[in-house]
Order: C-alpha cells, then sequence, then structure tokens
C-alpha cells in the first residue's frame, strides 16, 4: 500500500511494476517543475523512491569540488549523525567507483561485497541479506554525483530494471542541479549587477551621505570633487540644515587627508571665554580651573581637517588669532609662550551673510577674504524638490532599521511633503520622517500623523510656489469663514493650466511643482482639458 501526493490510497499488489515507475516519475517530474528549494526537493524525491517503490535509505551523494571529496546531499531514510558521517574520497567504496567509472553498479548482498563500506552506520543492525545499487549523475559527459538505495534481497524484480529506472531518475536529478546552478549563476550575476548599480547610483547621488539628483546638487558634487583634491580653504554657505557639515566631511573623506583628524568645533556653541581655549588649547593654571596642560581642535586635527561650523558667531578678538593661524599654520595655546606649528586644512560653514557682517563691523574683512577661497553654496530644499522623494526613501528605511519598524508613508502625506517648502531644509525633513516612523500607530502613516502645527501654520511666502500650495491642512478642514485649502490649491491648478493651454510642464514650472506633482494634482481633482 502506498500513498500518492493527492491523497488516494492504493494497493501496490494490484499495479503493475511499469504503472508504479510512471506514478514515480509523474511525483518527481512535478516536484521538479515546481521546486523552489533544491535540497528540500531533493529530499522530497527521494521520499517517492521509498513510498512509492519501497527503496529504503535512498541517498544522493555530490561532488563536493572545494575538498574533492563525495558527500551526502540528500537522503531519506538516514539520521542527521548517519548523513554526517556519509563522507568518501572519490576512488573509494562502490560511490568512488560508480563516480569514477561512470557506470551503475550494483550490490547483490552487501555483507558478501568488500567494495561496501557502511560509512554511515545505518545498516550495522541489518542481518538479513540486503542488496544495493548505485548509478551515476551525470552534467554534460562528467559525473557529478551518486544515487544509491538499498533493496530487499528476493523481490521479483531484476536488477537490470532497477538500474533502468534509477538512471531515468538520476538524469531527472541532473537536469534539476543544472536548472539550479544556472538559477544559481543567474542570481549571483544579478547581486553583481544590483552592487554595480547601487555603486553607481552611489557615485552618481551620493557623496558621504549626501543625496541629490537634481541640478543644484550636483553641481555641489562637482565643486566637492574639485576641491578636495586642494589644500585650499573652503567656505561652505547656506541656509541651516541643508547639511553643510556632511559637505564638509565629503570633502575630508575625497582629500589626501581622509586618513587624518575630521575634528569640529560649532562657534556658536561655547561661550567666548571657553572657545579660544577649545580652538588652540591652554597650559595648566592658565585660567581658574586649567587644572592640566589641553591640546586644542587645531593640533588635535594637525594632518587632518577642521570644520568651524557658525563661523559667523566667532567674536572679533579671536578672529585675529584665527587668521593668524590659517595665514602661518603657528599659534600659542592659552598662557602659554611655546609656537606649535600644525598643518590643518580648515572648512569654514555659515548661515550668515558674511559680507554683511563685514559691512556692519562684526567680522574681519581680511579673514572674511581668507575664508572665501573656495566658497560653495548649499540650495536649500525648497529649491530641489526632486530630490525631496529620494531623501524620504534613505531617511524612511534608515529610521524603519534603527527603530525596528516597518512605517510606510500615504500617497497624502508623500504628496504633502514633496510640496511643502521646508523652512528648516533637509534637517526638518530627517527629523520629521523619524516623528512619524515613531508615532504612527499603523504600518502606515497618514496626514493625521503630522504634526498639527505643520498643517496649519500661517501662509507664509515662498520662493517656489504660490502661498496656496505651501498651507496644507487635513480633507475636510475648513478654517472658519474661509474656502478649503483644497479649493483654492485647485484653482491655482486650474489657473496655471489654463494660462499655459494645459501645457503641463509649463504649468508646473509657473507654480514651482515638478511635472509628477503636478500630474498628482490633476488626477486628485480629475481635471480634464476644455474641448
Amino acid at each position: 500500500m502506498y500513498t500518492d501526493y493527492s491523497g488516494v490510497k492504493t494497493p501496490t499488489a494490484i499495479l503493475g511494476t511499469e504503472v508504479i515507475e510512471l506514478q514515480a516519475l509523474y511525483e518527481i517530474a512535478q516536484l521538479i517543475g515546481s521546486a523552489h528549494n533544491i535540497d528540500s526537493t531533493l529530499a522530497k524525491i527521494l521520499q517517492i523512491l521509498h513510498e512509492i517503490l519501497r527503496m529504503e535509505r535512498a541517498t544522493l551523494v555530490v561532488l563536493d569540488e572545494e575538498q574533492n571529496r563525495l558527500t551526502i546531499r540528500a537522503s531519506y531514510g538516514l539520521t542527521a549523525q548517519e548523513k554526517k558521517r556519509g563522507v568518501y574520497r572519490l576512488d573509494e567504496g562502490v560511490c568512488g567507483k560508480v563516480f569514477q567509472t561512470r557506470s551503475p553498479f550494483v550490490v547483490p548482498d552487501i555483507h558478501s561485497e568488500p567494495l561496501f563500506l557502511n560509512k554511515t552506520g545505518a545498516r550495522r543492525i541489518v542481518k538479513e541479506k540486503l542488496s544495493f545499487i548505485g548509478v551515476p549523475v551525470i552534467i554534460a559527459n562528467q559525473p557529478v554525483g551518486v544515487l544509491t538505495v538499498d533493496r530487499l534481497f528476493g523481490l521479483e524484480i531484476s536488477f537490470e530494471e532497477d538500474v533502468r529506472f534509477l538512471t531515468v531518475v538520476a538524469t531527472l536529478i541532473a537536469q534539476f542541479l543544472t536548472l539550479n546552478r544556472a538559477i544559481a549563476r543567474k542570481e549571483a550575476s544579478l547581486r553583481e549587477e544590483n552592487l554595480l548599480l547601487k555603486e553607481q547610483l552611489q557615485s552618481k547621488f551620493s557623496r558621504s551621505s549626501m543625496i541629490g539628483q537634481s541640478k543644484v546638487m550636483q553641481d555641489v558634487f562637482t565643486a566637492v570633487e574639485k576641491v578636495a583634491g586642494s589644500t585650499a580653504t573652503v567656505l561652505l554657505l547656506g541656509e541651516s540644515g541643508t547639511g553643510k557639515e556632511l559637505v564638509a566631511r565629503a570633502i575630508h573623506q575625497e582629500s589626501a587627508r581622509k586618513d587624518g583628524a575630521f575634528i569640529k568645533v560649532n562657534c556658536a556653541s561655547l561661550p567666548d571665554n571657553l572657545l579660544e581655549s577649545e580652538l588652540l588649547g591652554h597650559e595648566k593654571g592658565a585660567f581658574t580651573g586649567a587644572l592640566q596642560q589641553k591640546k586644542g581642535r587645531f593640533e588635535l586635527a594637525d594632518g587632518g581637517t577642521l570644520f568651524l561650523d557658525e563661523i559667523g558667531e566667532l567674536p572679533l578678538e579671536l578672529q585675529a588669532k584665527l587668521l593668524r593661524v590659517l595665514q602661518e599654520r603657528q599659534f600659542e595655546r592659552l598662557g602659554g609662550t611655546r609656537t606649535i606649528s600644525v598643518d590643518v586644512r580648515v572648512i569654514a560653514a555659515t548661515n550668515r551673510s558674511l559680507e554683511e557682517e563685514v559691512a556692519s563691523g562684526n567680522f574681519r574683512a581680511d579673514l572674511y577674504y581668507r575664508l572665501n577661497v573656495v566658497p560653495i553654496m548649499l540650495p536649500p530644499l525648497r529649491n530641489r524638490q526632486e530630490d525631496i522623494p529620494l531623501l524620504i526613501e534613505h531617511f524612511l528605511r534608515d529610521s524603519n532599521s534603527r527603530n525596528n519598524r516597518q512605517v510606510l508613508l500615504s500617497r497624502e502625506v508623500l504628496a504633502f511633503l514633496e510640496s511643502y517648502d521646508w523652512p528648516g531644509n533637509v534637517r526638518e525633513l530627517q527629523n520629521l520622517i523619524e516623528r512619524l516612523v515613531i508615532m504612527a500607530d499603523g504600518t502606515t502613516a497618514g496626514l493625521s500623523d503630522l504634526p498639527t502645527v505643520l498643517l496649519a501654520v500661517p501662509e507664509r511666502k515662498s520662493v517656489v510656489a504660490p502661498a496656496a500650495f505651501e498651507v496644507r491642512q487635513p480633507r475636510g478642514f475648513e478654517a472658519a469663514g474661509h474656502r478649503s485649502l483644497e479649493d483654492l490649491e485647485k484653482e491655482e491648478v486650474v489657473n496655471a493650466l489654463s494660462r499655459n493651454a494645459w501645457i503641463q510642464v509649463r504649468a508646473a514650472r509657473e507654480l514651482g511643482l515638478t511635472r509628477r506633482q503636478l500630474g498628482y494634482r490633476i488626477k486628485k481633482y480629475r481635471l480634464v482639458p476644455p474641448r
């Protein structure tokens, strides 16, 4: 009696041998045609040999090319320990003989065959006569393994018939292994191609975690590449939150100083009386509380890069000392007399207009010109809207990983984020994504998860889009005595499309939107051009 994979039980006695073999081959072919895991599929093939044809301890031994030996890849009827013991040299035992001769081998009685080694130990308690059959598994005229089974001695089935059937099964297994190898090569090729594409995307869109495909960011990347190889002082300009520290790190990492230290000092975070000690260091007893000598940031950055953030906050007295360090590469610690020489590249950053500070007398003109050797302007996020989806994807993936969550953003939230003017720039976007990931109740963050202050802020001017696009509120919200913001937005879209003869590229440019953002609004309000 055996049970096939449809659950039907059929007495073996009423079926002819050929019918049983065809049933077994059909089951094996079905397995191979829908296989996803090679090891489990091979094990099921051997299970079929046992359940349908009563073949005991079916085993597939394959070539381990790294160690040049034969090991058991799959089996049925062996314990894990017995399977582990099944290791053979290429010229050892029945398996070695079948592998080297590429021909089947029949052992009528394992107790009288010296080549039968029983390395697995699975047949130690077998006292009756037991036959053993092995057939080669061949791919492209080369042996790759051996298929073996035990048969109880005395069954009215000839060895020739068993060998013929097992040879067919070995051929199916060889085809399955060939297909699996082709899939593995394809997957390896795809992984390699994927890594290459990621490297290309990283090269194109990112420099030390800087992300952007917009024209303005490509200009920043180009400037970083050009200035990194020089020793020139760099001045990074732009609004707060635009990523000036990332650019400074990128310049350092792509320079010859990348193996040196990258030291950051925020000139606005320390009181004036401590900032000089922080930058230049101090000697023991230089002032009250100076209990020991301390090296300043310039010394610590020797051979590397010193990043002076918020340089516009530097007090005038310290500006003169900084100018000397930049010009002469020398200084004395606070309270000291020994002149110290350093080799430091300085990168400064500010969100102020230093030209205005110079004009008002708050910043030394000579220091400004010394810092402004290579200025790089970082654009605000509202001027690089096409980068927002990339940044959202990056911050969302990073925050989900860090917080062990799998939060997604709804289409409405994505549309809002892409049209918002981001006064806090990239830093504001990053912090908002972090908040959404942490605070979202479900797996998808919707408009209701956005901070109220973000949705209902007063109208503010934007250099990119009309005020109607800078104010966002949840659906259904209407300010008392005013039209809803969605009505205002719809009217602006319709008017822009009408003025531009429904040419979406021109209308999007007028509204300060990308074409995809405008397309979303056209679909949202179900707008159609007039006939």
